[in-house]
């Protein structure tokens, strides 16, 4: 573990590079931009929700932002493993810009897999996790996006532990990512980063403007069967969902609606978006809601439209 000295070092540097950076620039959800309508909510698209089309060749990653399109959604969310092997690929990245632009499509964030824990006891094994990161932040940068979502998960469940070890991990990436104005965002994803409490413990001991949270209206599982990071293992304890987002939403720079099902009123069947919208409604979050559909009852397309029409008929309450 690295000592306090050196975390409340990093603190320091971070706050004297504000000075420095990009920061007035910085392109933060809970900011109105000039080009951006005066409606407090927009709807965005989460590329996991077309997974299986991506994964079986029927969609290319770079026509996702047409595929978004043709929802009638112009804003996007990445996923880093459909383009892991591009992320420093220049002409690449120049490409997805030119295909979000041709398409009137916003770039937000890129969700981050892969890579390794942030808070990885190990103090190796974490800052080579952030290492890993820094190439999906600056990615990032270039396609114009606000955040990367991270994953804040170790080799232990043990809270204190995890802890020191998150607030050094997303400490060293956030003081990387501030001066690129980009956003280092955690979202509930399993493990002790599904318990409300100790994320925004975490998040409020970083202290960092560029770092906040990725509420999911999902992915509240903290432990499976076997201590498996593997979401088809048994869940074996679970914390409540609407406690979990209404504590994640003071520091939310995005909003993830996951839906499954719905019921032939078009409402989701596992989870209450009325409520989970009321929660998001009371805090100070303006910004994009993301759909990302994981269903199997309906199709890709299917899930998207009936979460898109739940979406606008309860924003507009």
């Amino acid at each position: 573990m690295e000592s306090c000295s050196r975390r409340n070092f990093i603190r320091s540097t971070a706050l004297g590079a504000i000075t420095v950076s990009l920061f007035n620039g910085l392109s933060c959800t809970g900011m109105k931009e000039k080009n951006e309508t005066d409606a407090r909510f927009k709807i965005s698209l989460a590329e996991w929700s077309l997974h299986n089309a991506i994964f079986s060749g029927q969609l290319d990653h770079l026509d996702f932002t047409k595929k978004a399109a043709s929802f009638g959604i112009h804003a996007v969310e990445y996923v880093s493993q459909f383009f892991k092997d591009k992320v420093a690929d220049a002409m690449y990245l120049a490409e997805m810009n030119k295909r979000a632009s041709d398409a009137g499509v916003k770039q937000l964030l890129i969700m981050v897999d892969g890579e390794g824990g942030l808070a990885e006891p190990d103090e190796k094994l974490r800052n080579e996790t952030v290492d890993n990161h820094r190439k999906w932040v600056d990615a990032a940068k270039t396609l114009g996006c606000h955040s990367i979502r991270v994953n804040l998960f170790g080799s232990t469940l043990n809270r204190k532990d995890m802890h020191i070890a998150a607030v050094d991990g997303l400490s060293n990436l956030s003081v990387y990512a501030l001066p690129l104005g980009i956003n280092v965002i955690v979202e509930n994803h399993g493990g002790l980063s599904s318990d409300g409490q100790w994320l925004s413990g975490v998040i409020d001991e970083v202290a960092l403007s560029n770092c906040g949270t990725l509420p999911d209206f999902g992915n509240f599982c903290i432990e499976r069967e076997g201590g498996v990071w593997n979401g088809e293992v048994p869940c074996i304890k679970v914390y409540d969902k609407y406690r979990g987002v209404e504590e994640l939403m003071p520091h939310a720079k995005a909003v993830s609606a996951k839906s499954y099902d719905f019921d032939a009123e078009g409402n989701e069947t596992t989870i209450d978006y009325s409520k989970m919208m009321d929660i998001i409604k009371r805090s100070s979050y303006s910004g994009y809601i993301g759909i990302e559909y994981e269903g199997s009852r309906l199709s890709e397309d299917e899930g998207i439209i009936a979460t898109k029409k739940l979406l606008e008929k309860l924003i507009t309450v």
